[in-house]
């Protein structure tokens, strides 16, 4: 809830950032939790600047949507889009025929190496109260809980 990453903030009052009351600025502080169905469920991150928030979703999306066990979810293939360019770029495991598809539907799509996270989560097993863990294999890592 505390942090010290108001770097992103500007004196420019002109600018949507500038540093003022009840203002918060776009940072990159990982940790992220998830409750399910009103108890703690997920304790995870997805590390790498802008990605970040990006990460996360495709994980949960991974988790929730697509019932993957917290190991896949943070093994599946990302993709990443870049504020900055207004690109659009997928790892090697994302079939070519989807970027294929975004490109004819106008979309940017670049090739991008390692701006895709490094993920860790603990995961709470609502129904046995077993704790399992994720590590990604794209960076150095582990996910440790007790």
């Amino acid at each position: 809830m505390l942090q010290n990453r108001g770097g992103l903030f500007t004196l420019d009052p002109q600018h949507p950032n500038h540093i003022a009351p009840g203002k918060r600025p776009y940072h990159t502080i990982i940790p992220a939790f998830a409750m399910k169905d009103g108890k703690p469920w997920l304790s995870f991150g997805v590390m790498g600047g802008d990605q970040q928030p990006q990460g996360h979703v495709q994980v949960l999306v991974h988790l929730i949507d697509f019932g993957m066990n917290i190991q896949a979810a943070g093994d599946a293939a990302r993709f990443h889009h870049s504020q900055a360019a207004n690109t659009v770029s997928f790892e090697s495991g994302v079939d070519p025929a989807v970027t294929r598809e975004l490109a004819a539907r106008g979309h940017w799509i670049v090739s991008e190496r390692g701006s895709y996270g490094g993920y860790q989560a603990i995961m709470r097993d609502p129904a046995s109260g077993v704790y399992l863990a994720g590590s990604d294999p794209r960076k150095d890592g582990l996910a440790i809980g007790y």
